[in-house]
C-alpha cells in the first residue's frame, strides 16, 4: 500500500503506526532519505494490501458516534459506538486496520482490530453502559457482537475514516 506523508510525520513514526519494521520500509523504498520526508510524498508500505482493492471502506463520525460499513459505497449497516474523551480525543483522518486480535483482555472485549496510528484502534468493552459516550482513551468501542460482526466483514487494509 501507498502511504502519503502527513506535516510532522517522521518515518520512524510511520514505522510505529503501521507496525512495519523501518529496515523493511527502507528496504522498499531504496531511494527515500529517511531524515528527509516531506508531507505529500509517498511511500511503500510493504505487505498490506492497498485500500482501494478492497470493496468495503468504514466512516466513522465522533459527534454522530456512530460508525458505518459500506461496501463499494453502498451502505450496509450502522452501528453505535464510544469514542475519546476530552483529554483523550479520538483521531480524525483516514486510517486503515492493519490487523485484528480476538479476546485481547481487558476493557477491550471481544476483539480488537488495529489502526494504523499507534495506539489506537477499534474493539469491543467490557461496559456496554458506555456505548454511545465520549469515554474511551480515544479508540472507539463497539458491543462486543458488532465488533466481531464487522471484523469477520472487514479484511486487513480496509479504509477506516474518521471525521469530527
Amino acid at each position: 500500500m501507498i502511504h502519503t506523508v502527513k506535516p510532522g510525520e517522521t518515518l520512524n513514526q510511520i514505522s510505529k503506526d503501521y507496525r512495519i519494521q523501518l529496515s523493511a520500509i527502507m528496504r522498499a523504498n531504496p531511494s527515500i532519505n529517511p531524515n528527509l520526508i516531506y508531507p505529500g510524498q509517498s511511500i511503500i508500505i510493504p505487505g498490506l494490501p492497498s485500500p482501494h482493492t478492497i470493496p468495503y471502506r468504514i466512516e466513522v463520525s465522533i459527534n454522530n458516534r456512530w460508525l458505518r460499513l459500506l461496501k463499494e459505497d453502498v451502505l450496509q449497516k450502522q452501528y453505535p459506538i464510544a469514542v475519546g474523551r476530552i483529554l483523550h480525543q479520538t483521531p480524525v483522518g483516514d486510517f486503515i486496520i492493519i490487523n485484528k486480535a480476538p479476546n485481547p483482555g481487558g476493557p477491550f472485549g471481544t476483539m480488537w482490530m488495529s489502526l494504523s496510528k499507534q495506539h489506537y484502534g477499534i474493539h469491543g468493552t467490557d461496559d456496554p453502559s458506555s456505548i454511545g459516550k465520549a469515554v474511551s482513551r480515544g479508540c472507539i468501542r463497539m458491543y462486543n457482537k458488532d465488533v466481531e460482526e464487522l471484523a469477520n466483514i472487514v479484511p486487513i487494509g480496509t479504509l477506516v475514516s474518521i471525521r469530527p
